[in-house]
């Protein structure tokens, strides 16, 4: 634990990547999909879109201040946000300072470019609030609690929201709330500190399935598997998350500074588009304790779920190798 000689904030600054992109030598610039970055895995993988010229990547940026960041009262002035991206094999450090957003808002944003011939693999990119302390400049106030990871070449950002699975008969389990839901093939556990998948192995042949090591057609009905695993995890997690949030003393409510605050701000854009996702929140908020329109956003819940699960793409890969067995069989 460190200890500072002056007042700090006392609350992690919550630092989101927002958007992507590449500049190509022909000077046009390609847009990448939300697919390249993962806010639960902190990480952007800008190998995703396949160009190995590229000339730089610009990285949209978000990042919250704890709350009393922006208050009259706060013992601090000249307050700003810096995003500083490093890479410790190429000896690179870039800071750039992101803009408020609005007056008094705790909401910063901007964007870092990342060029291609300053880096080789792996950078970090954090966040730190400065400002003027005691009559002190440069002090810092805040800063993120992990590291983004900003890979220059990897196609994935490590697989966005990894599960936690575990096989167990649900009729003989020690868990004797499991017992009702013995002809279950799986159940979500969001209670715990990470969410977890329950596979039943009272189920004959399913654990296997799973395994995913038989080739052929079965790999691929593995992926729609996993994939319907991974949307029920999303989706018990987002009910879990706005369903326990702390609430301000003007009826806001608080991001969770753990995980379950990035997953939902990873959810929210999709859940309620077209807003910032501070009011996106405060939208869910209102509905699900206001007597409607609860109801009506469980589609959109489900979208946002099914998205980031790549329960599309699973489902692709299971039509196509359905195909091509069917042509096989033809022949």
């Amino acid at each position: 634990m460190k200890f500072y000689p002056y007042k700090r904030l006392n609350r992690p600054i919550a630092l989101r990547v927002t958007s992507a992109s590449l500049k190509l030598p022909d000077g046009s610039r390609d847009h990448l999909d939300t697919t390249a970055y993962s806010i639960p895995q902190r990480t952007v993988a800008l190998g995703v879109a396949q160009h190995e010229d590229w000339v730089s990547a610009r990285i949209g940026l978000s990042a919250t201040l704890p709350p009393g960041a922006t208050a009259p009262d706060a013992p601090w002035s000249d307050l700003c946000v810096l995003a500083v991206l490093t890479d410790g094999e190429t000896n690179v450090r870039t800071a750039v300072e992101l803009r408020q957003d609005a007056p008094d808002s705790k909401e910063w944003s901007g964007s870092v470019e990342v060029f291609h011939d300053d880096h080789v693999g792996r950078a970090t990119l954090v966040a730190h609030a400065v400002a003027t302390v005691d009559d002190v400049p440069g002090r810092a106030i805040a800063e993120t609690d992990g590291d983004w990871i900003v890979d220059v070449a990897a196609e994935e950002p490590l697989g966005g929201l990894r599960l936690d699975v575990k096989q167990m008969s649900f009729s003989k389990s020690a868990r004797e709330w499991l017992h009702a839901y013995s002809d279950a093939p799986w159940l979500v556990d969001a209670s715990g500190r990470l969410p977890t998948v329950l596979v039943n192995a009272d189920i004959e042949g399913f654990n296997d399935l799973l395994g995913g090591e038989s080739g052929g057609i079965e790999n691929k009905v593995h992926e729609m598997l996993v994939a319907q695993m991974a949307t029920d995890v999303w989706t018990a997690v987002f009910h879990s998350s706005v369903g326990d949030l702390e609430i301000e003393p003007d009826g806001s409510p608080v991001f969770p500074t753990d995980w379950q605050g990035e997953v939902l701000r990873e959810m929210l854009p999709d859940v309620i588009p077209g807003v910032h996702v501070e009011e996106a929140l405060r939208q869910v908020h209102r509905r699900r304790t206001g007597d409607e329109g609860w109801v009506e956003l469980q589609t959109r819940i489900h979208y946002a779920a099914v998205r980031r699960a790549g329960a599309s793409k699973a489902l692709a890969n299971a039509l196509r190798g359905l195909q091509q067995m069917n042509r096989g069989d033809e022949a």
